[in-house]
């Protein structure tokens, strides 16, 4: 552990760019129609925004995290926090899409960048003992950021314009870079060779998988041009990134991905849950909110709005799970918060009917929120608890780097989902296309085809629904923490660990 006296100030300062970041994962999908029409642009160019986004934000990560130990991770945030200020305020002056696709990029590797960072920092500065609390923030933060985005994003544009969407993390990054050059600590760097064929290997391989699946449903999964197919991009990465971990194994240096790591069970269940949470969370919201807009009329503020009973309770109870982590067991937390989101959004399933009370779509988002709040801190915690000093950047990059390609699975998958459903549900299209959706009726969808709708919307949010169980039933291999020795003002794991640093931390 770090020498550090105040490591909570540290950590609100890490939250404000953390939350920033992962707002603009969200934010972008109610200014959409907005984007298309100011900057006269087709859907195809508008989904690129998102996707060139979710790709640079992606690929990196395992670099960024490694890097962190390298040259510090303060460094390494303050360096991510500019650029991604500085592409923000390049997204919304930008007078054409492809100028917006190209800012899009540098903000997302601006993102991953500083992702990392922040779980490294609370890794090394809070003792395991107090860890618990610490990510009960973190993880209140990764879970309010996912609903507050289309909040934010529908008032944003309906009162001053798609651009606010960008320009507001302006003056957000400027406060977040002063109070962490004021109270993150400049922690201690470890010396570490730079695996070069890794780092290739890795970033290809990563690119080559999420842009299959990203752009697969774009594609319709056939070919893209001449002889590449979606299908052989996809397959092209897993086959690189194969070759990737058997570098990994017979690199006789240094790996950039240490397979050490894989060895404490904990660490390896974790990204397998979070890998679910991060696929579930981001494709539940597709159909729902389409239920919400084409269903029952709601504008984008007032379908995000309701979460709001998520978004509350998930805030208000993810620092108070985080203290209780601290005294017993993570693991039935986690698998209870599973098996709530899974309830969650089977209750949602049988509520989609046109004439369900629009208000009992609250109680759902409620348990979800009580989900949320023993899914996130929990899942983290336990994934870092175990994790020596040096590897702290490398364990938080490989931890973000599954959630994020559980979000691009569960992204692409609920896509196919929807449209094999409303194929299913609906009748062919009036202009002769054959694809059934709101959009060939001339943007809305006649009243005799609501429930066909519901029905298609409501079987597509099964898929997450069980997916998240999946995650549930891999908590409950977790194995209970290692005890934490106490020596006078020293906090570290009982481990044999040679990496343990057996540094002085003040008591905060």
């Amino acid at each position: 552990m770090e020498n550090v006296a105040r490591p909570w100030p540290a950590l609100w300062s890490l939250v404000i760019g953390f939350f920033m970041i992962l707002i603009d994962t969200t934010i972008v999908s109610v200014a959409n129609p907005r984007i298309m029409e100011g900057l006269n642009a087709d859907i195809n160019s508008v989904i690129w925004v998102t996707s060139a986004y979710l790709l640079a934000y992606a690929v990196p990560l395992l670099i960024t995290g490694r890097l962190g130990d390298r040259f510090g991770p303060k460094k390494l945030y303050l360096t991510g926090l500019v650029v991604f200020t500085l592409a923000s305020l390049w997204c919304g002056l930008s007078g054409d899409v492809q100028t917006l696709i190209l800012a899009r990029v540098v903000q997302g590797f601006g993102a991953a960048i500083m992702t990392p960072q922040t779980m490294a920092v609370i890794t090394r500065i809070f003792p395991p003992d107090r860890r618990g609390a610490a990510m009960g923030i973190w993880g209140a933060t990764a879970g309010i950021a996912t609903l507050v985005g289309p909040i934010l994003g529908g008032v944003l544009v309906d009162g001053l314009g798609w651009e606010w969407i960008f320009f507001i993390n302006v003056p957000v990054g400027i406060v977040g870079f002063i109070l962490a050059l004021r109270f993150v600590p400049t922690l201690s760097t470890h010396p570490h060779k730079f695996d070069i064929p890794g780092v290739l290997l890795s970033a290809v391989g990563l690119f080559l998988l999420v842009f299959g699946i990203q752009e697969g449903e774009t594609y319709n999964w056939g070919t893209i041009t001449g002889p590449i197919t979606v299908w052989s991009l996809i397959i092209a990465g897993l086959v690189v990134l194969a070759g990737f971990v058997l570098w990994q194994r017979f690199n006789k240096g240094e790996p950039l991905l240490p397979l050490s790591l894989f060895k404490d069970r904990n660490f390896s269940l974790a990204n397998i849950g979070i890998t679910t949470v991060g696929f579930t969370v981001t494709a539940f919201s597709l159909p729902l909110i389409f239920y919400y807009q084409v269903v029952r009329g709601l504008t984008p503020t007032q379908s995000a709005l309701m979460m709001v009973p998520m978004a509350l309770i998930s805030g208000g109870l993810a620092p108070v799970v985080g203290k209780i982590i601290d005294r017993v067991n993570p693991k039935y937390i986690t698998a209870a918060g599973l098996v709530l989101m899974s309830v969650a959004l089977f209750w949602n399933s049988s509520l989609m009917h046109p004439d369900t009370p629009i208000w009992l779509f609250l109680l759902p988002s409620a348990v979800l929120g009580f989900a949320n709040a023993g899914i996130w801190a929990p899942l983290s915690s336990t994934a870092t608890r175990n994790l020596p000093p040096r590897q702290a950047g490398a364990g938080s990059g490989v931890y973000n780097t599954t959630r994020q390609i559980g979000a691009v699975l569960g992204s692409a998958a609920i896509a196919v989902l929807i449209q094999s459903r409303l194929a299913a549900e609906l009748p062919a299209a009036p202009d002769g296309s054959g694809k059934a959706s709101p959009m060939a009726f001339g943007g809305t969808l006649p009243e005799a085809l609501h429930e066909g709708f519901s029905t298609a919307m409501g079987q597509s949010i099964m898929l997450p629904a069980a997916v998240i169980l999946l995650g549930a039933a891999v908590a409950l291999f977790f194995a209970k923490p290692k005890p934490v020795k106490n020596w006078g003002a020293v906090s570290v794991p009982a481990s044999n660990d040679a990496d343990a640093e057996a540094a002085q931390t003040k008591s905060a």
